[in-house]
């Protein structure tokens, strides 16, 4: 190659790899800013996680049915221990029953 080949693919080189460093650093992260204390009926909610450690605060990610996210307190107190239950309860029976039903509308094949 020519020596400006060469420059023109080392810096086309450089520039890809500093993209996709700046793309990478950038990925956000989906936290709740606060969480509300009131307990929300067990019915409504067809899948749970624990919020991401890089958030600023503890919390429980509850998915309703209709695929809204509420932010709950962790898993603590005793209303969500309570949904967490009945969610891994109505998981199971869903699978049993190979996810047919009204009970498990909403619910995500595992």
């Amino acid at each position: 190659m020519t020596p400006w080949g060469d420059a023109k693919l080392f810096f086309c080189i450089f520039f890809i790899i500093c993209c996709s460093a700046v793309t990478e650093a950038q990925v956000p992260v989906d936290c709740c800013l606060s969480v509300a204390n009131q307990p929300i009926d067990k019915r409504l909610i067809a899948d749970y996680r624990e919020q991401a450690k890089a958030c600023s605060i503890d919390a429980t990610i509850l998915v309703t049915r209709h695929g809204r996210k509420l932010c709950a307190p962790t898993k603590e107190e005793r209303w969500v221990k309570d949904v967490m239950k009945h969610v891994d309860h109505l998981k199971k029976r869903c699978k049993n029953q190979k996810y047919q039903g009204n009970h498990c509308f909403g619910v995500k094949r595992e």
